[in-house]
């Protein structure tokens, strides 16, 4: 029978909601940077090489801290519940289409 660790869980998902947050604070900045920019891809990579570095940094640090393998379930967890998040706020701020164009 599998032991899981809820602490380290709870660990893991407390220190993985703010760093995901963080992370697609930066995926939105990061864009918004890129389209308005010269160069957009020294944008976009500065970007994402600063946003997986501290994500996977404070990982890491979470997970040896706890001791417990179960500290990166909680922190990969909160990730995907951000992603969740930022996916469905993406989506309903898009506009709404409400006419259909005619092709010439």
């Amino acid at each position: 029978m599998i032991t899981v660790d809820w602490q380290a869980v709870l660990l893991g998902f407390s220190f993985g909601l703010p760093v995901s947050a963080l992370f697609f604070i930066g995926l939105a900045w990061g864009m918004r940077r890129a389209l308005g920019s010269d160069r957009p891809g020294l944008w976009l990579m500065t970007s994402s090489f600063c946003r997986i570095g501290i994500l996977l940094g404070v990982g890491f640090l979470v997970t040896a801290y706890a001791g417990s393998n179960w500290a990166i379930a909680g922190y990969a967890l909160a990730f995907f519940l951000a992603r969740l998040a930022a996916v469905l706020w993406a989506r309903v701020g898009k506009a709404p289409i409400t006419s259909v164009q005619e092709s010439a």
